[in-house]
């Protein structure tokens, strides 16, 4: 087994094991499965964006969140930020290598959670009956 940065055995023989509170890996799983950078990787998977594209492309996100979720995703080498000098400034997101891999995980999962929502939302409905919960939409 390796050994991981904090000292732990990883049973994933890898050198970093993400359960351990110290590994560097966990900070690069949680900017890429948070809910922006989850969804800005997917976004990215179909090909290049310019910033508006992207924010367009992700319902929801604020300019300054997008703008950090691209910061951190760029820092980890899941995506690359390729500013042109022109006039006006053109600045275009893709994935790396690495990222587009990440990116092809995600949407598998993606499209497991939609093509499961029936099941899913029946689920919710049955928890909140039998906890008294207030019907939700």
């Amino acid at each position: 087994m390796a050994t991981s940065p904090a000292g732990t055995d990883s049973p994933s023989g890898y050198a970093f094991d993400v359960f351990a509170r110290g590994c560097p890996s966990r900070r690069t799983l949680e900017h890429a499965t948070g809910r922006w950078g989850a969804l800005t990787l997917g976004a990215l998977y179909d090909g290049t964006l310019r910033f508006n594209e992207l924010r367009r492309r992700v319902d929801g996100v604020s300019e300054k969140m997008l703008s950090q979720t691209l910061h951190a995703l760029e820092r980890d080498g899941l995506v690359l930020r390729d500013a042109r000098p022109t006039n006006p400034p053109r600045v275009d997101y893709s994935l790396t290598p690495l990222g587009r891999e990440v990116a092809e995980r995600l949407i598998a999962l993606i499209a497991c959670l939609e093509g499961s929502m029936d099941e899913v939302l029946a689920a919710r409905e049955r928890y909140d009956a039998r906890e008294g919960l207030p019907r939700r939409s």
